[in-house]
């Protein structure tokens, strides 16, 4: 192809708009634009990496028995009533009416829809096991879009779905899809993680969630370097020190205006682990006090899982509810439920006193108050590995896929029935698997960069080799550049040949920008000595070789 044949609007300076790295670079390579929040074009080289992601993504679906299919990104509700989720799901999702007033969504995901499908389809056990996928636009009203094409409104996403008798099949195709994952993010050259996820809006049982490493993550993850345990801080367990047993009196301490546990540790000269911290929190099923130690912060999303829905309370409702006000709260002599933190299973702590300016030192949990026991902190990073006891760390890490044991949460509701070999009518057992091409891009963008540009893995780049020839209106330099050129399309690369008129100098910046992984130099200086230069994008290290032996030690170096 052609350099003066494509569109690439290279950017000498960041636009303002930019915030992570990917975002910065595909900005200033030329490879997408944004028409508006959370909404990006794909300019030419975009387009082509993620045909290269497709591609192999598709090749490992298909090695796993899977069946490519396409659905509608229009759906009507009816369907999303059936399962529930037109009511649950809220603002994220895009809603309107056709013009004979049906209710109608754009594809958050297309799990109704692919469940619809199989209800009319699948009658038999004979007819399973199935797996279908699509690589689809999706859209979700984001609040914040961010990053740019980390978190968009509308995305492409490769969704498969498998269809089966029993939770065996259901187990044989969660490994299946499992080890393509593996196999996918391995081919595109990314450094990634799976750790266990909580299934969220999907449901079903199990979940999984696919992770690359990357200070622009949104997600944090909890790793243990030393057993491999790794899980995604809404579901990480962790053991943080035991505490050193010291001697208190159950009794009141005066702490005029105090409400925080720095503040009352402070003044009491104890560590805020040794600290009861209270949160009055309004739930559906009413009040729960929810309890963790000082030094730790509640995980809402684990509370969430155990009380449903809630919100912290207000200081009128605290003085309500409880008769105390807010930052003196103890646990002792409440009439409403309680959850406490695991970790306060041991130890003595200093809580609010219920009464203004005092804290009621030497508190046991267990004795002077009765919860229920939860897991509910957020893991801390140095805490202990609940499997082998090794130091924990937390890393900062993109989503770029997720899989997930629906059973028959979808097919229920929905009706996607079989009569199986005794002729009872069971419901099939499904099982979803995602991937974000888009993401897989910008993930490998944020882990293979330099101060020059983007350094494309090789399976994944826009082209295999950018020519450069530095003189491309003289004779000579424009008969070798070409001839090169066609003998390595013939050999099946892609190559990118940059004629424009240009000085080196801007040719080199570009090429290094776009991150092709192997550029080719074609000077007047090397011709004279009847050698051009062969050069690796990721290290930059340079070999000159000679011409008539060009084509072969290109396709070494290029080995893709």
């Amino acid at each position: 192809m052609l350099y003066t044949k494509m569109l690439i609007p290279t950017l000498r300076e960041t636009p303002s708009e930019a915030e992570s790295i990917s975002h910065k670079l595909l900005l200033r390579a030329g490879y997408v634009r944004q028409l508006a929040s959370g909404l990006y074009i794909y300019l030419p080289l975009a387009w082509r990496v993620l045909g290269r992601i497709n591609e192999i993504i598709r090749q490992e679906m298909n090695e796993i028995g899977a069946q490519e299919i396409s659905m509608p990104v229009l759906h009507p509700a009816d369907v999303w009533m059936k399962t529930g989720r037109w009511y649950e799901i809220k603002d994220e999702m895009f809603r309107l009416k056709d013009r004979s007033e049906r209710d109608m969504c754009l594809a958050m995901t297309h799990e109704e829809i692919m469940t619809w499908l199989a209800s009319g389809e699948i009658r038999s056990y004979r007819d399973l096991p199935q797996v279908w996928y699509q690589i689809q636009t999706k859209l979700r009203d984001e609040a914040r879009p961010k990053s740019g094409i980390l978190r968009t409104r509308e995305f492409i996403m490769k969704d498969s779905y498998s269809f089966d008798k029993d939770n065996e099949g259901l187990e044989k195709n969660y490994k299946l899809h499992e080890e393509a994952y593996h196999r996918i993010y391995k081919r595109c050259g990314l450094r990634f993680f799976q750790v266990d996820s909580d299934p969220g809006m999907m449901g079903g049982a199990t979940a999984h969630e696919f992770m690359a490493p990357s200070p622009a993550g949104e997600d944090d993850m909890v790793i243990c370097d030393s057993c491999g345990y790794a899980a995604n801080l809404e579901l990480a367990v962790s053991t943080p020190p035991a505490l050193k047993r010291i001697a208190m009196e159950y009794e009141d301490v005066s702490t005029p205006a105090m409400k925080t546990v720095a503040e009352v540790a402070s003044f009491l000269g104890l560590g805020k682990e040794y600290f009861l911290k209270s949160l009055l929190l309004i739930a559906d099923r009413g009040p729960v006090l929810a309890m963790v130690r000082g030094d730790h912060e509640l995980h809402e999303a684990k509370c969430k899982k155990i009380i449903g829905e809630f919100r912290p309370a207000t200081k009128d409702e605290v003085i309500g509810i409880l008769g105390v006000e807010a930052g003196f709260i103890g646990p002792m002599d409440h009439d409403v439920s309680i959850i406490a933190d695991d970790t306060l299973k041991e130890g003595i702590y200093v809580s609010g006193a219920n009464k203004s300016d005092y804290h009621k030192k030497g508190v046991i949990p267990g004795k002077h108050f009765k919860p229920e026991w939860r897991d509910l902190h957020s893991a801390k990073e140095g805490e202990s590995c609940p499997h082998c006891s090794a130091p924990l760390r937390i890393e900062k890490v993109i989503e770029i896929g997720n899989i997930f044991k629906l059973g028959t949460k979808y097919s229920e509701p929905l009706n996607a029935v079989f009569l199986n070999k005794e002729g009872e009518e069971k419901p099939v057992v499904m099982g979803s698997y995602g991937i974000g091409p888009a993401r897989i891009a910008a993930a490998a963008i944020e882990q293979n960069h330099d101060q020059d540009g983007i350094i494309w893995p090789e399976t994944i780049a826009p082209f295999d080799i950018e020519i450069i020839p530095l003189n491309p209106k003289d004779d000579k330099c424009a008969t070798v550049s070409l001839e090169i050129y066609n003998k390595l399309i013939e050999s099946g690369k892609e190559v990118l040949y940059d004629d424009r008129d240009e000085r080196p100098g801007v040719k080199f910046k570009d090429a290094d920008l776009i991150g092709i992984p192997c550029q080719v130099v074609i000077g007047m200086k090397g011709l004279k000595e009847g050698v051009v230069e062969i050069k690796k994008r990721k290290n930059k290290s340079t070999i000159k070789v000679k011409i008539e032996d060009a084509v072969e030690e290109i396709l070494k170096v290029s080995h893709y």
